[in-house]
């Protein structure tokens, strides 16, 4: 394993609230040793993993980022009746996704509102509306036979958040791993992150859309392209910020259609 593929993997448990990294030396005649807990920090995680002392070469052993065979519907499954942060508290149902689970492209928002929490499916409500819109309009008027449900659209929350706040950093983490995992198996061509709530969930870091989008970033060795959500866009006085969209949404079109 490359020291670049230790480091996401050290920052993907990072994010999912793991804090202890277990350590067993090369010799399987030797005991285990017992569990070092290591600083959340991941550039000091990574240098004590990949550069052991001298005397000692350490075998560090983590699990597969996702279970082997993995499908979105072993991931339904696993979710089941999540109950595993506050969210569940007050959904009415768990939005887990909607399209083609082969799709080359697919779209990330933030999380569930009222008309997606009542009918268990992502954007449907007025964002939904404008987002379908965006997208068969811009292929449309781009020579691409596409439509919305040639995509796959999923959230980084998959509960409404309460008055459609935010979701918290743990809320985030605890439901980040089945989008991960989302991700994984379908292995689009190219991710569409909707807002700075998925941009950061899925590039990590603090910057907002405005200085992420126009360019190209990766998830995972996926191509990901990060725009303005289709909410904010509703907002009568965000012209320039529609056309930005639409010039984002004609650049991932063409690059995983054409």
């Amino acid at each position: 394993m490359s020291t670049d593929d230790l480091r996401r993997r050290i920052e993907y448990f990072k994010d999912l609230g793991v804090k202890e990294l277990y350590r067993r030396e090369a010799s399987p005649f030797v005991p285990e040793a017992p569990p070092i807990v290591t600083e959340t920090v991941p550039e000091q995680i990574s240098a004590a993993l990949v550069q052991p002392s001298a005397s000692v070469t350490p075998e560090v052993e983590l699990p597969s980022l996702a279970p082997t065979g993995d499908t979105l519907l072993q991931i339904g499954q696993d979710i089941g009746d999540c109950t595993r942060c506050a969210l569940h508290k007050g959904r009415n149902k768990i939005v887990f996704g909607d399209g083609n689970p082969e799709a080359p492209l697919v779209f990330v928002g933030e999380g569930p509102g009222a008309d997606e929490d009542a009918q268990g499916i992502p954007f449907v409500g007025r964002a939904g509306q404008l987002l379908t819109q965006m997208i068969e309009g811009t292929a449309k008027k781009e020579g691409i036979p596409l439509v919305r449900a040639d995509v796959y659209i999923c959230n980084v929350v998959k509960c409404r958040p309460p008055e459609n706040r935010t979701p918290e950093p743990d809320e985030m983490a605890i439901c980040g791993q089945f989008l991960f995992r989302q991700l994984q198996v379908i292995r689009p061509r190219a991710i569409c992150a909707l807002g700075s709530t998925a941009a950061k969930a899925l590039l990590g870091g603090k910057d907002g859309v405005t200085k992420l989008r126009g360019k190209w970033h990766k998830w995972n060795d996926i191509p990901l392209i990060v725009t303005y959500h289709p909410s904010y866009l509703l907002r009568a006085y965000n012209v320039e910020a529609k056309r930005e969209a639409w010039e984002d949404l004609k650049k991932v079109l063409h690059f995983v259609y054409d």
